[in-house]
């Protein structure tokens, strides 16, 4: 089966820059987040030889939640400048690699890579989505797992549903409801306010779901509340209290698997078109050389191509 790697480019920049001391090229540009997402994306080309790469990117503008929810991400902690300043070298190197760069206004870049999850693994192509969060653990099923890093950027850790069981107690299309009810702190998200984590799962694996939670509350007996592994009196206040804003976080938490952006499964094959010597001269520039020995070997065989086909 063909394999499709989707990169949530903010989050991995974002991870690269506070897990990697400030390095500087010998001109004083600091790199270490452009080196931290180099180093990944090479580490992605070579365990898991994708036949297609995607990168998604988050823009500056509002998105949908911002637009409905003012107080979305209002509490986290604006980014230094000097992350930012490194995210056009990102761009640099993966247009040297010709892997297409995806960003669409209204939209956060989960919402991309949700939509080409869903479109292309009907199209049979295995999925494996590269972040530094979580936060993508909705998608996962037989045809889509996550690649993320458990500490540092070393520690590496795949989720496929057996993994999300394992770590949660829940199905992956359950990870909704687990954060409308025990809300989002990093995205300042409120759920359902006195709701934990523990809370979440135990609620979520009695009922199913938060439709159907809701469904059964108000038809409960007080012996039957009695009787519930995941709920008291005081646990049915709180849902009933906060039922508007339980949707709403459900809302404000889906991933968007619609987003208009057209994009064929052709233009995701990077190898056709990489720049390699494009590759080398950024290396080479950002004082990266121990990166180029780490060139995946479908590209070191390409050049050799590329330099037979020059001879004739």
């Amino acid at each position: 089966m063909k394999k499709l790697v989707l990169i949530d480019s903010n989050a991995l920049i974002h991870r690269s820059f506070h897990a990697l001391p400030p390095l500087t090229t010998r001109s004083g540009e600091l790199v270490n987040a452009v080196y931290g997402f180099s180093s990944i994306l090479l580490r992605v080309i070579n365990e898991l030889k994708p036949d297609y790469i995607a990168a998604a990117f988050d823009l500056a503008a509002p998105t949908f939640r911002h637009i409905e929810y003012d107080q979305y991400k209002a509490k986290r902690p604006k980014a230094p400048d000097e992350l930012y300043e490194q995210i056009p070298r990102a761009k640099e190197i993966l247009q040297a690699f010709s892997i297409p760069i995806l960003e669409k206004e209204g939209f956060e870049a989960d919402d991309v890579i949700g939509t080409l999850a869903k479109k292309f693994t009907r199209e049979g192509v295995e999925t494996m989505i590269i972040t530094g969060d979580l936060d993508t653990l909705q998608l996962v099923n037989n045809k889509i797992k996550i690649y993320t890093m458990k500490r540092g950027l070393s520690d590496t850790v795949i989720y496929g549903e057996k993994e999300v069981k394992e770590r949660y107690g829940l199905k992956p299309e359950q990870m909704i409801d687990y954060k409308a009810l025990r809300g989002d702190p990093s995205d300042n998200i409120p759920g359902v306010k006195g709701i934990g984590e523990k809370g979440a799962c135990n609620l979520l694996k009695e009922f199913g779901t938060l439709e159907n939670l809701y469904k059964k509350l108000d038809k409960l007996t007080e012996k039957q509340i009695i009787d519930s592994p995941s709920l008291s009196e005081s646990v049915v206040e709180k849902l009933k209290t906060n039922k508007r804003m339980a949707f709403f976080s459900k809302r404000l938490v889906t991933i968007h698997q619609k987003v208009p952006i057209k994009i064929s499964l052709k233009e995701l094959d990077w190898q056709k078109n990489i720049n390699i010597d494009k590759v080398k001269e950024l290396f080479n520039q950002l004082n990266f050389q121990t990166l180029i020995k780490r060139l995946p070997g479908q590209v070191i065989e390409l050049e050799k191509k590329a330099e037979q086909t020059n001879l004739f």
